[in-house]
This record gives C-alpha cells, structure tokens and sequence, in this order.
C-alpha cells in the first residue's frame, strides 16, 4: 500500500500509519513533526515505546531528567540521532534556528526498557552489495538498532541510500514482520520504482509504503537521483526480525558475477 505525500509537511504533526485505521496490519503508529523556531512538542504514552529521529534542523530534546541539543544538516550525507524511550516516559521538542523535522514510529511494548539516544556515530554504517552483480545493488545502510543492541524494544529502525541508477533491497526479500518504508529524493524532484508482492508503484519525495507479510520489496532509482528511506520493522510475538526470505527465482544473483549477462562490444 502507498500512502502519498506531494506537498511540504506542515507545521505540526502529520499521521503517515495509524493503528486505528489503514496502517492497522503495520502494528505501529508512523508519522511526522515539523516546529518552527522555538516551538515545543510534548508527548507522552502510558502504553507505547516511542521513536524519535530527526530528519533535519536543530532541536533540543528532553525526556527523563536529561537533556540534548541535536542537529542534522541533511539526511544524505549525515548520519542520524534517534531517541528511544518507553512507555510512560515524556519527551520534550524544542526546535532550534532554522526549525527542526523529526520521524516518529510508536507500537505498544509491556517490557521495561531504558531511555537511550542513539547518536550519529554509533549508527552502523555499511556499504552492501558491492563486489556483486556489477555493483548494480551497492546502497549504502545504516543500522540504528535490531535485536543485536536493543533485543527488548518491538521496533527496528534504519536508513537507507539509494544510489542513482541502484537497486536496494535487493535480491528480493520478505520477511513476516510488518515494515515501513519512507522516501526522500536529492534533488527532491527524483522519483523510484518498487514492487510490493506482485504490485508496482512510483515512489516520490514523501512517499510512505506499507510493507506485509510475505510481501518481496525490491528497489531502484532513478539514475542522476539520490534515494534516501526510513526503514522501521515491527517485531511479531514470538518471532523478531532477523531474516530475510529472498525470493527463490532470485537467489542465483548473488553467485559468479560470469553467470550475469553483458553486452559484447
């Protein structure tokens, strides 16, 4: 399912996935916060641990007695921070000059777990898919958390750049957790392509899609474009996140680049 957005976000906070309503089958709350200049944000849940990445700007956030002032000039060539916190913990926002836009995902989680900002060095970074299939999957992934650092949290959360002309994603993979993705393009005007299952669609700046079990999601982009996502997977009772299925008629692309046809010259 796509869920688009053309225009700026507004001031304020913008619901992209709601658990009450279409995002039901996502088992998380998703969306947006835009402040201006010295606005504040409060939130708070007695039941939802809650995610907090900025996007972009400069704010000071708070929660718990402690406090950080956090700044992200882009989201292509800077890594991010992202606050972590449980239910029955308050957050304060305060944007900072120039404003500030930060991503939040919140899903319900009994277990007690602590407070933590994630900051941009401790973000992995990695370039994947290089040496293989011609380097025509290379994108470059940042892992914020999973279970290796944050087993007691129901959400894992990354980014991921999409090089122009690249495919990411890739081979085609599912897995049975529910996952969003959402898009942002350098220049901003740039476009993608995905498949979702059997159903394709073109992915623009601000574009939100669902992701549903069992569904393959492959990517590309748009050659002269920078691609940029937000990943974040819910765990299932039972069963986290960990990995991905590819899709069996795909699997031989990983093997001998020689297997890979080329033009001859």
């Amino acid at each position: 399912m796509q869920i688009r957005h053309r225009i700026p976000f507004i001031r304020g906070y913008t619901p992209l996935s709601d658990r009450a309503g279409a995002g039901a089958e996502m088992l998380m709350d998703f969306g947006v916060l835009k402040l201006d200049e010295g606005e504040c944000y409060e939130d708070a849940s007695a039941v939802d641990e809650r995610i907090w990445l900025l996007s972009g700007g400069a704010a000071l956030v708070s929660w718990e007695g402690q406090s950080a002032e956090i700044s992200r000039p882009d989201l292509f060539d800077h890594s991010p921070w992202c606050l972590s916190v449980p239910s029955g913990c308050p957050v304060t926002i305060k944007a900072g000059k120039g404003g500030c836009e930060f991503y939040r995902c919140a899903t319900d989680n009994p277990r007690p777990i602590r407070s933590r900002l994630y900051t941009p060095g401790e973000c992995r970074s990695e370039f994947r898919g290089e040496g293989t299939m011609r380097e025509t999957s290379t994108r470059i992934v940042r892992t914020i958390f999973d279970d290796t650092n944050r087993p007691e949290s129901n959400l894992v959360i990354g980014e991921v750049i999409g090089l122009p002309g690249k495919w990411s994603s890739y081979p085609p993979h599912h897995h049975p957790q529910p996952e969003i993705y959402h898009y942002r393009f350098l220049p901003s005007q740039g476009f993608g392509l995905t498949a979702i299952g059997n159903t394709p669609y073109i992915i623009k700046d601000r574009d939100t899609i669902y992701i549903k079990d069992g569904e393959d999601h492959p990517q590309v982009t748009a050659p002269g474009y920078a691609m940029w996502y937000l990943w974040v997977i819910r765990h299932i009772e039972g069963n986290h996140y960990g990995k991905q299925y590819v899709a069996e008629d795909h699997q031989w692309v990983t093997g001998p680049e020689d297997r890979i046809w080329q033009p001859k010259r």
